[in-house]
């Protein structure tokens, strides 16, 4: 059985870059095993025209910042950067990290994103289908780059689409983010989904973490009564979402609590049925 992981995602929007870079040493030493950010050029909500950050450029002052946590986004979109680039700010960022970036990326969907910025917003399928060609362009930049990174960086896939999306996680990921679901019946058909495209793959459903994201006001409730259904559905990853201008990481202390009980059961259970 798998860990369970908790990541805090530190929404880059409405507040100062010291008072993140502040909340993701702060989550670093409370024991979060993951911290990411988002890739939006704009606030997602409250002020839409608030203070903002851009994704890879904070990564990069994160990887220096901290030692010991997991980093990344959650997730790049992959419509903004040409994917030989995009590979090359992975690793470039993996190095200064000394070997702790996860790649994350998903297809986009956020539309004033684009048109500010001047990126062709398309369709779902034509992003979909951008995704899927840009996928294998950038592993294979990752093989070739020299010096390579640090470690073979895992890939980690948003999305819940059942046709295209899935079959990508199936076939490359490492981690696969579903969404923040409001109940976990939702993901019960993705879930099968997953699962039938990753017999079709040849792979085992057991070889990809799974990851959900809990909303901030919605922390409480989650671990209530959510948290242990998901669990036995196969998800192994929660990530909490925090907000600036504070980024209170603090709040997800019973969620680490959580983690390090379900972790010690899951080890002494796994020791009773070993060999």
């Amino acid at each position: 059985m798998r860990p369970i992981r908790i990541a805090a995602q530190l929404h880059p929007q409405q507040g100062a870059w010291r008072d993140l870079r502040a909340a993701a040493l702060r989550a670093e030493a409370l024991g979060y095993d993951i911290v990411y950010t988002w890739d939006h050029f704009f606030p997602l909500y409250g002020d839409r025209d608030g203070p903002h950050f851009e994704c890879w450029s904070m990564l990069a002052a994160l990887a220096e910042a901290t030692s010991t946590v997991e980093i990344g986004p959650l997730v790049a979109c992959n419509s903004y950067r040409n994917p030989q680039l995009l590979a090359d700010m992975v690793r470039t960022v993996d190095h200064i990290s000394g070997g702790r970036v996860i790649n994350g990326i998903g297809a986009g969907w956020k539309e004033r994103d684009y048109t500010e910025y001047g990126y062709p917003f398309g369709t779902v399928g034509s992003r979909l289908g951008a995704l899927e060609a840009a996928i294998p362009v950038m592993l294979d930049r990752l093989d070739r780059l020299n010096p390579p990174p640090v470690r073979r960086v895992p890939l980690l896939i948003a999305g819940v689409g059942e046709r295209r999306t899935l079959r990508l996680v199936a076939r490359y990921a490492d981690g696969w983010h579903a969404m923040f679901p409001d109940r976990p019946d939702e993901l019960e058909p993705k879930v099968a989904a997953l699962r039938r495209w990753c017999a079709e793959e040849g792979r085992d459903p057991a070889d990809i973490e799974w990851g959900v994201g809990v909303e901030p006001e919605d922390l409480d409730r989650f671990l209530a009564e959510d948290g242990q259904i998901l669990v036995e559905m196969g998800f192994s990853q929660f990530t909490l979402g925090f907000n600036g201008p504070d980024w209170p990481v603090d709040d997800g202390a019973a969620f680490l609590a959580w983690r390090d009980v379900r972790n010690a059961e899951r080890s002494g259970a796994a020791a009773a049925f070993a060999p």
